[in-house]
């Protein structure tokens, strides 16, 4: 249900309506896709993609330590409310960016993506304690089941408002548009107090007399301590350091690349974008049969390659027909690739570890850094060709290494699924 609260910020904030508010509305402003940040002249895709790069870099940098400081002092539950309240809070602050003053929009914007990143960081390290090895799969796969559904249901509920905005007593469409930015931020609160009732309480008789901070830097060398001894752990963070670096670029800056180099109107791309939440249902359950027919090595790499496809078609993508066909194999791939490398992380914890959340934050921060390096990446390859094209070729790089690592290190070999490492 979490995934439900918080998934609705990813898809609207972060995948459709607000960058798509934010390319139109600072074109309206300036006069162009160049505006002024700060006394810096920016293109604004670029700008857009380098803020979600900040963001996620932050949480990068001090989710270790939190992590830390929850394993050791049981405090998950307690940071997933405090990132959560960052998030939401942010998120319904959007409200009030109009343009004009963009410094406060990207502001806002990353705070919203630092309560929503660094949340993950908390939530994904409740798996292990709440179901067993063997149901990981499905669990992680239902999870981003839930948060698709939540997240398309707000979406429709907003596209409805904002293409019958004078319906709805609006006088401009922009004031329909941010107002789903408060719905958002209501919605990832209200319904995070489901997950927060049911979810397991803090261990709040874990304390010592040493400080919080400190016990956080013991906790988390000695989970380094740990992953540097294996190698199926090592090997694994890698791999998915580069594949994810292509996966999460396409999620965050598809909008900005069919608004940009489509043309397409704002209804098309939502569309799009419902048709990806909807078949990423599909993709999710599928993929979680594959690995368990085989493993969870070849369900990734299977992905891979289709991933490496969407990349090449994306680079000639014309029409908007074409691009609702992309975005039916992206949708696909998308829930299926999340899911399976969650849960698969998850399978090569050790047994019996109390040091989940440091665990997974190794995985988190992998994943947020990938998601740094992807966004910066796409962003400084259209500021030097000037084409979010070009940017589409890169990706194909880092899936095509994510697949070596992958078949070079034997681990599609081994038997993930039934937890056998």
């Amino acid at each position: 249900m979490y995934d439900w609260a918080n998934s609705s910020y990813l898809l609207v904030i972060t995948s459709t309506i607000f960058p798509i508010y934010f390319n139109s509305i600072t074109r309206s402003v300036f006069g162009g896709e160049q505006v002024m940040f700060f006394g810096h002249q920016m293109t604004n895709t670029v700008l857009y993609s380098y803020s979600v790069s900040a963001a996620f870099l932050i949480v990068a940098i001090i989710s270790p330590l939190l992590s830390g400081i929850a394993d050791s002092g049981g405090r998950r539950l307690m940071f997933l409310k405090i990132f959560t309240a960052i998030g939401s809070i942010a998120t319904f602050s959007l409200y009030w960016f109009r343009g004009y003053n963009v410094e406060y929009g990207i502001i806002m914007s990353v705070l919203a993506g630092v309560g929503y990143s660094g949340s993950l960081v908390f939530y994904n390290a409740f798996l292990p304690e709440i179901t067993t090895k063997d149901k990981y799969d499905k669990l992680s796969a239902r999870g981003y089941a839930y948060g698709y559904i939540g997240s398309v249901i707000l979406l429709v509920i907003s596209f409805g408002i904002i293409m019958s905005y004078e319906s709805f007593g609006f006088v401009e469409k922009s004031s329909a548009v941010r107002v789903s930015f408060l719905m958002v931020g209501v919605w990832w609160m209200v319904f995070a107090q489901y997950s927060f009732y049911h979810l397991p309480s803090d261990d709040k008789s874990a304390k010592n007399e040493q400080s919080w901070f400190k016990r956080g830097n013991q906790e988390i060398m000695k989970v380094y301590r740990w992953v540097k001894d294996m190698p199926s752990i090592k090997m694994y963070l890698i791999a998915f350091f580069f594949y994810s670096t292509g996966v999460q670029a396409v999620m965050h800056l598809a909008a900005s690349f069919g608004e940009k180099e489509l043309r397409l109107e704002a209804n098309k791309l939502i569309i799009t974008i419902v048709i990806i939440q909807i078949v990423a249902i599909l993709g999710a359950y599928v993929f979680a049969a594959v690995s368990k027919r085989f493993n969870n090595g070849i369900s990734i790499l299977i992905m891979l390659v289709i991933w490496v496809g969407v990349c090449l078609f994306a680079y000639q993508t014309q029409t908007a027909l074409e691009f609702y066909g992309l975005a039916f194999v992206v949708g696909l791939v998308m829930g299926g690739i999340q899911s399976i490398s969650r849960s698969t992380f998850s399978k090569l914890i050790p047994e019996n570890s109390i040091d989940n959340t440091s665990f997974f934050s190794f995985y988190d921060v992998v994943e947020k850094l990938s998601i740094v390096f992807g966004t910066f990446s796409f962003g400084f390859v259209e500021y030097l060709t000037g084409s979010m094209r070009n940017s589409t070729l890169v990706l194909v790089f880092y899936f095509v290494i994510g697949i070596a690592l992958l078949s070079f290190s034997g681990f599609l070999k081994k038997k993930i699924y039934t937890g056998t490492v």
